[in-house]
């Protein structure tokens, strides 16, 4: 008897969800490798401390993060991500009157706290809209938006930063954010029956069954930190200005990715893939922080882009896999709040290891933690995972 076929993945719901993940991690994006410049440049702050304007949003996440799980397993789920989405972009304009660090790290709070509760509504919803038997696949293009967004932003604005400067950076951040509130306008969503419970118990907030899968992506999280904030600071020191380039190719390995990780996850290779993923990272950033030519810089942000883009929706299926239907909410927060802690370590601690020593040593530190990664896959995450799935 012939296979019947899969249920349709691209309907118009999904491609606008897909749109405005890209819009909303690009328009935030945008910021990431323009803040350093900008606050050393222009602010005249050391390179010591910008890891402290760049990291000051993990606060607000830390605050919000496990609460947004909750309230969008609770409420709808489109409605969520539409409110939180207007709130994200008004937050933008606080950028335009933030000329001493103080205000600019409130304004990253405020951002960070809206940014906290935008993403997860937004990734839940593509769990909602995506079909169960190709949920791996949905996950990771939906996943691919996202992350090509957050290669492709760094990239636009390092052009628009040095020939338009940081406000109209800010400027075009904002209007993404107003075309990605467009975007979820359109979503039909299925009408979810939300679970009430009388008890609130802290497995609403944290998916406590992925804590080890919680750790361990902290440490790719951590060199993904490194790269968005400091590489456009590294490649001036290495003599390559058009650094723009590199998040080009970065962004070309996150798209190449996708013609194979979800497919191989939804086939029950998910731990290859990220074993694999988390590797790759770890020997290009080796090669990134050692072999300082514009070749080097090409190829390494190709292979990183693979790396990440197979690794991060890989990583996402196991919250999935481990959580309840009715705990999506929580799964997803507590994956972005790996995502973003670890991505918020990167830029704390980068900005004082390359400030106090080098680049390359930052990277090295960023290659090491990866193959600690990979170590701990092995030995940890994988058969804790297997143990407690649940699909």
């Amino acid at each position: 008897m012939p296979n019947s076929p899969l249920p349709k993945l691209w309907t118009a719901s999904y491609i606008n969800i897909c749109i405005a993940n890209f819009l909303m991690a690009c328009s935030f994006h945008l910021l990431m490798p323009s803040i350093p410049l900008y606050i050393t440049e222009q602010l005249g702050v050391a390179q010591t401390q910008t890891g402290i304007v760049l990291a000051s949003y993990t606060l607000a996440l830390l605050i919000v993060r496990p609460f947004s799980g909750y309230i969008v397993d609770l409420y709808s789920r489109k409605k969520m991500l539409f409110f939180s989405f207007i709130l994200y972009v008004v937050f933008f304009f606080g950028y335009f009157w933030a000329t001493t660090v103080a205000v600019l790290v409130l304004v990253r709070f405020l951002h960070g706290a809206a940014w906290g509760l935008t993403s997860v509504s937004a990734n839940t919803l593509v769990i909602d809209l995506v079909p169960s038997e190709r949920r791996a696949e949905g996950i990771s293009f939906a996943g691919t938006f996202m992350n090509l967004a957050m290669a492709i932003g760094p990239f636009i604005a390092i052009h628009i930063y040095h020939s338009l400067g940081f406000h109209t950076l800010v400027s075009c951040a904002i209007g993404m954010g107003v075309l990605g509130i467009v975007a979820v306008s359109l979503i039909k969503a299925p009408v979810l029956v939300p679970v009430i419970r009388n008890k609130i118990s802290l497995d609403r907030f944290f998916l406590f069954p992925a804590w080890p899968i919680f750790l361990n992506q902290l440490l790719p999280c951590f060199a993904w930190g490194t790269i968005v904030a400091f590489v456009a600071q590294y490649g001036k020191s290495i003599g390559i200005f058009n650094v723009g380039i590199f998040f080009l190719f970065f962004a070309a390995g996150i798209m190449a990715s996708r013609a194979f990780a979800g497919k191989l996850c939804d086939r029950g290779h998910v731990h290859a893939v990220n074993i694999v993923a988390m590797l790759t990272v770890a020997i290009f950033l080796l090669a990134f922080a050692h072999l300082a030519n514009i070749y080097t810089f090409c190829i390494s942000g190709l292979c990183m882009g693979v790396g990440f883009g197979s690794m991060l929706p890989a990583m996402q299926m196991l919250y999935i896999n481990l959580a309840d239907h009715t705990q999506r909410g929580t799964a997803s927060s507590t994956y972005l709040f790996s995502f973003d802690v670890g991505v918020s370590l990167g830029m704390f601690f980068g900005g004082y290891i390359s400030g106090l020593y080098s680049f390359e040593a930052l990277y090295l530190v960023a290659s090491l933690l990866c193959l600690l990664g990979v170590l701990m896959y092995l030995l940890v995450s994988r058969s804790w995972f297997e143990r407690r799935k649940l699909r």
